[in-house]
């Protein structure tokens, strides 16, 4: 029997994901549970597995190419059972010339079809003598070149084996595209460079789009600002820190300020609440999941800290440190990202002062953390230095009023002045 997978719905309002790596291809034996593919979706980049145990007999989609949710990824031959049409339109499969792949994906019209390329995997001999090589690159380098009509075949790869980078790409000058844009603007001054630079979004930058906006259109707005002097929490870090390097835990500021968060939204429950306006009803949440900003290269991502509540520095050190890396090395699974009831973006990792942040929908509320910065302050009728922690709070103010997010920034503010209580008021 021909079975058809086509690519799921694996939740959290996912539509689509780009095809990074085929591990399978057409006649190989495949199990249940065993990767076909690994996908970059809006959020992770997770592999897909079989449903079903058997042989592939085709296989959809490009490395590169967009998938969406419903459409056919493989179609797999069940051993065994009896012989049925397969409900994917039945085309006929498409060689690459010097790829050595069959499969098709079927686009624009049901005649047309693209042939599958064999991306990620070994390069086999061209088939006949002066049979065009194909060259070697990663997805991102392939789909820049599509997008700057660049024949990536003349652009010569600095990767391993020859692999055609994305830097490449972008030092590449095609002398065709700059005479087409001459060609256009005849009265133009002659071109010496490039002179724009044209990036196909990633996946998790458009997410980050969708969302930025959906925050803005969707909420009220209002952020207020506070600047704790703090010269105990950096006492206190200073003096436990050595310790923690001797079991390979850097201690941050970061563990404190979630411990003051978390007992300031104990004490104010609307601001770890949703809102579920269709029905008119505010849902309060009795478990606290911080969702922690983490800056990477494809854009910004914000894996949650489950239970926070429950866990020491220690251990919130260690969990801040883990979806750090992971987050870098893009190996952040979809329970990873769910669930967040609060968020903390530390831009003063990166020497940020004071800054707006924009709510993590439908949340009601994020903190901005500034660099700490030594400057004076009063201290009993006498000017001294210290140490001062600039605090950016954005609420929804449809459910949050200004008396209500003031008494919580200030008791976040007095947690981080004051670690120790902290723990004494536990």
């Amino acid at each position: 029997m021909r079975y058809i997978f086509k690519f799921p719905d694996i939740g959290e309002g996912l539509t689509e994901g780009i095809i990074i790596e085929w591990y399978v291809d057409k006649g190989n034996a495949v199990k249940v549970g065993q990767p076909l593919v690994k996908m970059e979706t809006d959020k992770v980049v997770t592999d897909i597995p079989s449903p079903r145990e058997g042989t592939i007999a085709a296989r959809y989609g490009k490395v590169g190419e967009t998938i969406h949710v419903g459409e056919t990824l493989v179609e797999i031959d069940i051993a065994g059972e009896a012989s049925a049409a397969a409900s994917a339109p039945q085309v006929e499969a498409v060689e690459e010339k010097g790829a050595g792949v069959v499969g098709t994906l079927e686009v624009a019209s049901n005649n047309a079809f693209l042939p599958a390329s064999e991306e990620g995997t070994e390069v086999r001999p061209a088939a006949a003598a002066g049979a065009p090589r194909k060259v070697l690159a990663t997805p991102v380098a392939r789909a820049m070149a599509r997008e700057m009509n660049i024949d990536i075949n003349q652009v010569t790869g600095t990767g391993p084996a020859g692999r055609v980078m994305k830097s490449d790409i972008q030092n590449f000058h095609a002398p065709a595209a700059a005479v087409s844009r001459s060609a256009a603007s005849p009265s133009a001054a002659p071109v010496t460079g490039e002179l724009i630079e044209v990036r196909p979004m990633s996946q998790i930058r458009k997410s980050i789009a969708r969302n930025m906006l959906r925050s803005k259109q969707s909420t009220a707005h209002m952020t207020l600002f506070e600047e704790p002097e703090v010269s105990a929490l950096v006492e206190a870090r200073a003096r436990y820190r050595e310790e923690y390097k001797k079991e390979d835990i850097n201690l941050t500021y970061l563990p404190f300020i979630i411990k003051a968060v978390v007992a300031a939204l104990k004490r104010h429950p609307e601001l770890n609440s949703e809102m579920d306006f269709e029905k008119g009803n505010i849902i309060y949440k009795n478990y606290y999941n911080i969702g922690i900003a983490v800056s990477t290269e494809d854009g910004l991502v914000v894996p949650v800290i489950r239970n926070a509540d429950r866990l020491t520095v220690k251990e919130l050190s260690r969990a801040v440190a883990e979806i750090a890396v992971k987050a870098r090395d893009r190996k952040l699974t979809l329970d990873d990202m769910k669930d967040g009831t609060f968020t903390i973006t530390n831009y003063g990792a990166l020497g940020g002062w004071f800054g707006v942040p924009v709510i993590n929908y439908p949340q009601v509320g994020i903190l901005g953390i500034g660099h700490i910065n030594q400057q004076p302050v009063v201290a009993g009728g006498e000017i001294k230095v210290g140490n001062v922690m600039p605090l950016s709070l954005s609420v929804d103010h449809r459910m949050v009023d200004g008396a209500e997010a003031t008494e919580f920034l200030n008791d976040v503010a007095a947690g981080v002045a004051d670690p120790l209580s902290l723990i004494m008021r536990q």
